[in-house]
């Protein structure tokens, strides 16, 4: 017969044990099918907890975007309680619990960090060691799941039974303190996977957090780790950065840490020059802000067209062969940020088009299929220009320089003869 299974407190006699703190929350803040899920998985015997950027964002009076759980349950067990259940990912399997209207509630295994065997700090801290994460698939416990994840804020448990928070990483302080700190050693994490350093300045800006001085400082030392990130990975964070609402101070933040020089020197050098040319990205990216927080963000293309506006501009004026300097300059874009093909000859059509439509040169342009999203772009520029805003670029405001979305307006259909 087998052994009866021994308690947590005999398997991990380390543990630490959590702070509990009170939460202020209430339950309507909270998506009533993850709380279906939690509670259909504690009836069944296992720990569940939402966590993540989900109790990150509610503790900060933050609209939660996604509401993601933590659980002893396995992958499989998971299924087997949930009839709408998919698995997902090969290395580690997630649990995608789907509901209607597209709505997934992510269910994962609680994770440990694989290289967490090795207690040897000093080692772990040499220049020469490669500590990048290239796996990350072993289950673990709940207080390993929350020292393995990158800032403290992002390594709370919410218990939704008894509205508190469960806390191992001491991020509840740093969440009232507001303030982004790693757990752990800063240069030790950001080494391990530098998109953290991305992850840094987004939760900064977007939350209006401060950066402990540590983090920054690790931040600007290892910010030339980047380049040794998945291309796809760190292409998604910067139109992350663009599309959050916060993309001003994000690519300040960027600029000033030098991991905008590390990813798009084009831009960075652009900005050093200081020019009235090189500040209209600023212009630019609080036209961007501006529309996000009015619901009506522009498309991925035109967010990098606005991003690279400037040095496309720089490359392409006075040359007689403006496709091969594009070509030129958007080379090393295309292969720091793995750029797909598609999305470069989009961002090379809508520059064409703002500027053909500047210089009052529309010919055929309204009846192209990317003419909504050039007229956005247009006025994002001229927004940066302190220019009036063209009447045909959509409605009119009090402001005739704030930015305003295109939106192409379905023609009338002629009635046949009766």
């Amino acid at each position: 017969m087998a052994s009866a299974t021994p308690p947590p407190e005999a398997l991990f006699p380390d543990a630490p044990e959590p702070a509990v703190y009170d939460a202020d929350v209430r339950p309507d803040d909270v998506d009533p099918d993850a709380l279906k899920v939690i509670r259909r998985l504690r009836r069944s015997g296992y720990q569940a907890y939402l966590v993540g950027g989900g109790v990150r964002d509610l503790l900060l009076n933050a609209k939660p975007k996604d509401f993601d759980i933590a659980t002893s349950a396995r992958p499989n067990e998971v299924r087997s309680l949930f009839r709408n259940c998919r698995i997902i990912g090969r290395r580690f399997r997630l649990a995608h619990i789907l509901f209607g209207g597209g709505k997934i509630i992510e269910t994962a295994t609680f994770r440990r960090d694989p290289s967490a065997d090795d207690d040897d700090d000093d080692a772990r801290r040499r220049e020469d060691v490669d500590l990048l994460i290239r796996h990350d698939n072993v289950f673990g416990e709940p207080w390993e799941d929350a020292m393995r994840r990158d800032f403290t804020i992002n390594g709370l448990f919410y218990d939704s039974e008894a509205n508190t928070v469960i806390d191992y990483v001491g991020g509840m302080p740093d969440i009232r303190g507001r303030v982004v700190r790693t757990i752990g050693q800063p240069d030790v994490r950001f080494r391990e996977d530098p998109v953290r350093i991305l992850r840094a300045i987004k939760f900064s800006a977007r939350l209006d957090l401060g950066i402990d001085p540590p983090v920054y400082d690790a931040m600007v030392a290892q910010r030339d780790e980047l380049a040794r990130a998945a291309r796809p990975r760190l292409l998604e964070e910067i139109l992350r950065l663009l599309r959050g609402g916060a993309a001003h101070r994000s690519f300040w933040l960027m600029w000033e840490t030098g991991a905008l020089g590390v990813l798009l020197p084009q831009v960075a050098m652009h900005l050093d020059d200081g020019s009235p040319d090189s500040r209209r990205l600023w212009g630019r990216l609080d036209a961007i802000d501006t529309l996000r927080r009015a619901g009506s963000l522009p498309t991925d293309a035109v967010l990098f067209s606005a991003l690279l506006l400037g040095p496309i501009e720089e490359a392409v004026d006075g040359v007689p062969d403006a496709t091969r300097a594009y070509e030129a300059l958007m080379q090393d874009v295309v292969e720091t940020l793995a750029v797909p093909r598609r999305l470069k000859e989009r961002v090379r059509t809508l520059v064409q088009a703002q500027r053909r439509m500047r210089a009052g040169k529309m010919g055929a342009l309204p009846r192209r299929e990317y003419f909504d999203e050039a007229s956005t772009l247009l006025s994002l520029e001229s927004h940066a220009r302190g220019e009036r805003i063209p009447d045909w670029l959509g409605e009119e405001t009090d402001d005739d320089t704030a930015p305003r979305p295109r939106t192409r307006r379905r023609r009338r259909r002629r009635r046949a003869p009766e």
